[in-house]
């Protein structure tokens, strides 16, 4: 029997897959606040995305305080119990390797208030025109 050989496409589809279930993992972590930490426990985060390396062995996990509060305080306390949500995602998931994880801020709601912000500039609404001008 031949081996089906991975496309681009089925690869990115596997990531996107592991990826998600890891983002899973970390949220139920965080929501039933088993990691014993104060900084934790007493904010509410969000697991916005995770990325995945085309090796399964690194994920790129993107997390998000409510309203942005204390986000540096947040990282570090995260980043502090890596070793923990490493060991709780590869105990839940059955992979090969426990991927190394690596917390970041989620920068995307910042750009997004940048680009809006922009949009409801009073020169570019002048430029642009109302709909109602079309």
């Amino acid at each position: 029997m031949s081996r089906q050989h991975a496309t681009p496409e089925t690869r990115s589809v596997r990531l996107l897959k592991v990826g998600e279930q890891v983002r899973h993992v970390i949220s139920e972590l965080l929501m039933r606040q088993i990691v014993h930490d104060d900084v934790l426990t007493a904010h509410t985060i969000s697991v916005t995305e995770v990325r995945m390396s085309p090796d399964l062995r690194h994920a790129t996990v993107f997390v998000k305080p409510l309203l942005g509060a204390d986000e540096d305080i947040v990282l570090k306390a995260l980043r502090t119990h890596t070793a923990f949500f490493q060991k709780e995602v590869a105990g839940k998931l059955k992979t090969k390797y426990a991927a190394k994880i690596r917390f970041l801020p989620d920068e995307s709601f910042d750009e997004a208030s940048r680009i809006d912000a922009l949009l409801n500039d009073p020169r570019v609404v002048r430029d642009i025109g109302s709909p109602a001008e079309d």
